[in-house]
């Protein structure tokens, strides 16, 4: 029986090599088959880095754009604020005129009625008194006029201000 395996020793040998040839054959196929993919996915990954890349830097222009559209609406409105509240204060001195005016009329009717006889002095006191309430009544009405004024001043700047903002993120 060791004669039998002597002479299939060269013959198993030759098995082994071709098995060994194939195997590295195959391994080397694998190998380049892979190291080829990898090339593929690298470029691939590359590539969608890159446009990545581009995307944001777009998305931050529009969002440096949209900022800069917002600032300027928010100068612009305070802008605007700004000029009510400089018509409110000139209003507010036109409004002091007004009502010193009032006071001095009110004061000069009871000035002017202080004198005389005595049955028109009750006349005059409660004329002086009706003037008196007419001009508290006046100066009243004038100044919750210019309050009201001044909320719808700010309140018609702020809703531009915010319409306008509005408007500068739709583009």
């Amino acid at each position: 029986m060791s004669a039998i395996w002597l002479k299939a020793i060269p013959y198993i040998a030759a098995v082994l090599l071709v098995a060994g040839a194939l195997f590295g054959v195959y391994h080397h196929g694998v190998t380049v088959t892979n190291d080829e993919w990898q090339a593929k996915w690298n470029e691939r990954d590359a590539r969608d880095e890159a446009a990545q890349a581009a995307n944001e830097a777009a998305e931050r222009a529009k969002e440096q754009s949209r900022q800069q559209a917002i600032n300027k609406v928010v100068q612009n409105g305070q802008a605007l604020i700004d000029t009510a509240a400089a018509a409110v204060t000139a209003a507010n001195r036109e409004s002091d005129r007004l009502r010193s005016a009032a006071d001095g009329l009110a004061g000069s009717v009871s000035a002017s009625q202080a004198g005389g006889n005595s049955c028109t002095a009750a006349a005059s006191a409660a004329a002086t008194r009706a003037v008196m309430v007419l001009a508290d009544v006046l100066k009243r009405a004038d100044q919750r006029a210019g309050d009201m004024a001044t909320v719808a001043d700010q309140a018609r700047a702020r809703g531009l201000t915010c319409e306008q903002a509005y408007d500068a993120l739709g583009k």
